[in-house]
């Protein structure tokens, strides 16, 4: 535990890629096989569920340090991060433990879910004595850990980079082994750890019989004036040209008689779809398809929000299943005949997967279909009609590129062309602290629109998006010092404000919601742009937003 909390802290006061690689190098040769496993477990983004109730962490933390209610809020707001509060206000160490983080884990911090639920009498006690015996720089790793906030300054990437040198392969192989590592039953063990860095066996026959899908390739965004595409790009020849589907992007993984279906995000998410792994049944075994899982009904894709309805679901009955049916929009073959394809060009993939999903000829695998265009200037004009069809742009694939890793620095391989956010003038109503850098500022806001047309008797405000990105540091120690002059009442550390501050609000989506005040609930806000010029009272109405909806 001392020694992951001593590279905890090495990463996080680090800015150096050189420093931060060194780090994790030294640490995974010197650590013992479960340790690491769990280290990196950690790196890569795993994170145990929230372990303990953070109403009951306050109040022991509280009572600990001896201080009110009021002092522990304030010290709270003023550093931003629950567990580095609760770290720096305990009372030193009274006790020592000479334990691994693997042994830590696994015999004190996962256990108290149990005790949480079958014994909340005795969890007080137990958590006090356990930090009775964790030194003060193990005790804000320890709190992220348990509050499942724990996050550090390194990437995956740079995660990745470091076993391949510690195992002597190539990082693309490492990549791929890492996929799904952080769901593996959220214990890894030593083995896990010793398979990540094992020799490669040449035929790598570990992949032939597991559900392990490639690391997910990613485009770069492509925002240039049309004016320029010729020059940067070359003609629309060089390159393959797809819708950019607003859906969850997936792996189809069909393997020694076995299914498997994996999101971006490193989840495996078969049971959720099970259409799509009856699918996966009919393919041949060792294929591996890449491709946007959407809601696909009346042949169109649907809105996201009709996806999400599935996503929230714990259980899948017949009648969802029926009502939001899903489809798998393929864009590429990653794996054939158990052979990896990814070196070929994108052109040869291309032709291998439209054969496939021909011969296929299955309701749910539908290829997605490629477009043409003398120009840019054409394909421009029919990239105008992606907000009717429900899509958020263009994809651009260069025809002789092979399937990287991730987001590659060779850019220019693959491109997104998104189009123009959707936008509304909205009015700051709340604000609270942010975190990290930002713990003193308040930086993180709520956005209202109006319930009426100017001139209407009693209209008032209707909050509908929060937002927390856009601004320049500059802008935001500005916003600060009007919302901490305007500030009307405290609700915790969320603070109403008088309303006398215009936004541009940019998103990607749009749809009704029966959770949200408004009725209505948008993707991805962000602020474009302080509206200094506008009055309050010209700030859009709900009116405006809903016009925007798809129809």
């Amino acid at each position: 535990m001392k020694a992951f909390a001593a590279l905890y802290h090495e990463l996080d006061a680090s800015t150096s890629n050189l420093a931060k690689q060194a780090a994790l190098q030294r640490y995974l040769r010197e650590a013992d096989p479960a340790d690491a496993a769990w280290a990196v477990y950690f790196l890569a983004g795993g994170k145990p569920r929230q372990l303990v109730p953070v109403k009951l962490l306050r109040l022991l933390a509280q009572e600990a340090a001896g201080l009110p209610e009021w002092l522990f809020d304030e010290s709270y707001d003023a550093v931003g991060d629950l567990a580095e509060t609760i770290a720096l206000l305990l009372p030193p160490p009274t006790d020592a433990h000479d334990m691994g983080l693997a042994e830590w884990v696994e015999q004190h911090l996962l256990p108290l879910r149990d005790a949480a639920k079958k014994t909340p009498d005795e969890l007080p006690g137990r958590l006090r004595a356990q930090w009775r015996q964790l030194a003060p720089e193990e005790r804000l790793v320890y709190f992220k850990l348990i509050t499942g906030a724990f996050r550090v300054g390194v990437s995956k990437l740079q995660v990745t980079q470091a076993l391949a040198a510690v195992g002597g392969i190539d990082a693309k192989r490492v990549a791929q082994r890492l996929m799904g590592y952080t769901h593996i039953g959220g214990r890894p063990q030593a083995d896990d750890y010793q398979a990540l860095i094992a020799p490669e066996s040449g035929t790598e026959q570990e992949q032939k019989t597991s559900g392990q899908p490639y690391p997910f390739f990613l485009a770069h965004p492509f925002n240039l004036p049309l004016e320029q595409f010729d020059a940067v790009l070359g003609p629309p020849s060089d390159w393959i040209v797809e819708w950019k589907w607003d859906g969850i992007r997936a792996q189809l993984v069909t393997r020694a008689g076995t299914v498997w279906v994996w999101s971006r995000g490193e989840e495996l998410v078969t049971e959720r779809f099970p259409e799509l792994a009856e699918l996966g049944k009919a393919l041949p075994d060792g294929t591996v398809l890449d491709g946007e899982i959407v809601v696909w009904r009346e042949g169109r894709v649907q809105p996201f929000a009709e996806l999400q309805k599935r996503i929230g679901r714990k259980t899948l009955g017949a009648k969802l299943l029926r009502d939001i049916p899903v489809v798998l929009l393929a864009y590429d073959i990653l794996e054939w005949e158990g052979r990896d394809l990814r070196a070929l060009p994108q052109s040869e993939r291309r032709v291998l997967l439209d054969e496939l999903v021909g011969r296929m000829d299955h309701p749910l695998l539908l290829p997605s279909p490629m477009l043409a265009g003398p120009d840019w200037t054409e394909l421009a004009r029919q990239r105008e009609a992606a907000r009717a069809m429900g899509v958020e742009g263009m994809m651009l694939k260069r025809r002789n590129a092979q399937y990287g890793v991730g987001r590659t620095k060779d850019v220019g391989v693959w491109w997104k062309w998104k189009i123009e956010p959707l936008s509304i003038d909205a009015v700051l109503i709340y604000a609270q602290r942010g975190h990290g850098r930002r713990a003193s500022l308040f930086s993180d806001y709520t956005f209202a629109v109006w319930d009426g047309p100017p001139g209407q008797q009693d209209r008032r405000l209707v909050p509908f998006a929060k937002a927390y990105s856009g601004l320049t540091d500059a802008e935001m120690a500005r916003v600060d010092a009007i919302i901490r002059k305007t500030t009307v009442e405290s609700f915790g550390p969320v603070k109403s404000v008088k309303p006398t501050l215009v936004f541009e609000l940019g998103f990607e989506g749009i749809a009704r919601s029966t959770r949200h005040k408004s009725g209505i609930a948008v993707r991805f806000p962000r602020m474009l742009r302080w509206r200094e010029d506008k009055p309050v009272e010209e700030a859009d109405t709900l009116q405006t937003l809903a016009a925007l909806l798809p129809e």
